[in-house]
């Protein structure tokens, strides 16, 4: 491989995170900067542009150093044109022409793609999905994203919709998404979805639970408290957590009947209960999968944290190497 050097870039609503790394994707500096989205999302990339010039300078490197720049970022993707549209959490609400600004701005070659798609790629490339061929990610966070890998290659679909895994309906009737559909896996699995099945379930329970008692009391309830709570053998909140786990193995089922990937890999803040998720997933998994699926898919934790959008971000720009 080559002395040269890549370029990751993790847009989220709260902050952008860079990376420098080898083209081996082992990231050697880090840094980030909180997102402005005043003045309709405006000043989002002359910061970024800012940013990677001044650190440029900083670590006395050149241009020519530089393969290029990945991006992950919320939204609508045109990957061919470089544009974004309806990130409404970055108040991105017209289209934005990232590609053209960025490489005017740094003299670099600029790719980029979805941040869930980003996340995926990171994940396959240097986490858990071990370099693979194909690898499904999944993200559990305030909704669910994901990100679908087969042959080595993003799938994207006709209109870049492919890998939407968090609107696989598990419940047909459900609560209504904000997709308009109603019983999609977000409302569920994603740490929004955590609390509302809680909510629901405790309105029924009639025993003793200190997850019942918070909610009864208006306390603030989180996806980690329901989580933390069935690990110290709460009724109710273990019966949360059954719920949740049903749905995920079912959706991580779904998606490997169809798929077959070596690896479904869960990342983002609700899979941070680990393997007490894990093994609940793989229990409802086991009972979805076609038996050739049941076993040669494996369902695995994600491994890179928040490193896993710039390092999949940093990735988009191996094409130019």
């Amino acid at each position: 491989m080559t002395n040269k050097k890549l370029i990751g870039v993790d847009l989220g609503g709260t902050t952008i995170k860079f990376a420098i790394l080898t083209a081996e994707g082992e990231i050697q500096q880090k840094w980030s900067l909180r997102t402005n989205i005043l003045d309709e999302g405006s000043h989002i990339v002359p910061d970024i542009i800012e940013s990677i010039n001044h650190h440029i300078d900083l670590y006395k490197m050149s241009r020519d150093q530089f393969i290029g720049i990945g991006m992950g970022t919320p939204g609508t993707v045109d990957r061919d044109n470089g544009t974004v549209i309806g990130a409404y959490n970055l108040n991105w609400k017209t289209l934005q022409p990232v590609k053209e600004q960025i490489e005017a701005g740094t003299g670099l070659k600029f790719a980029i793609d979805n941040d869930a798609n980003c996340a995926g790629l990171g994940e396959r490339w240097k986490g858990a999905g071990n370099d693979g061929d194909d690898v499904a990610f999944i993200t559990l966070g305030t909704g669910v994203g994901g990100g679908l890998i087969a042959n080595r290659q993003l799938l994207h679909g006709i209109g870049g919709a492919a890998g939407e895994v968090g609107h696989i309906i598990v419940q047909p009737n459900g609560y209504q998404c904000t997709c308009g559909n109603h019983g999609c896996l977000e409302q569920y699995a994603s740490a929004t979805g955590v609390v509302h099945l809680a909510q629901d379930l405790a309105e029924e329970y009639e025993g003793t639970s200190r997850l019942k008692k918070m909610i009864d009391d208006g306390d603030e309830i989180t996806s980690k408290i329901v989580f933390d709570l069935a690990k110290e053998r709460d009724y109710l909140a273990n019966k949360v957590v059954d719920k949740v786990c049903y749905y995920l193995g079912l959706a991580c089922a779904n998606i490997s009947n169809t798929l077959n990937p070596e690896f479904v890999v869960i990342g983002g803040g609700v899979s941070a209960a680990g393997d007490f998720l894990l093994k609940r997933v793989q229990k409802n998994f086991n009972e979805f999968a076609f038996a050739t699926v049941r076993t040669s898919t494996q369902l695995k934790l994600a491994e890179l944290g928040n490193d896993a959008g710039v390092i999949g971000a940093a990735s988009l720009a191996t094409q130019f190497a």
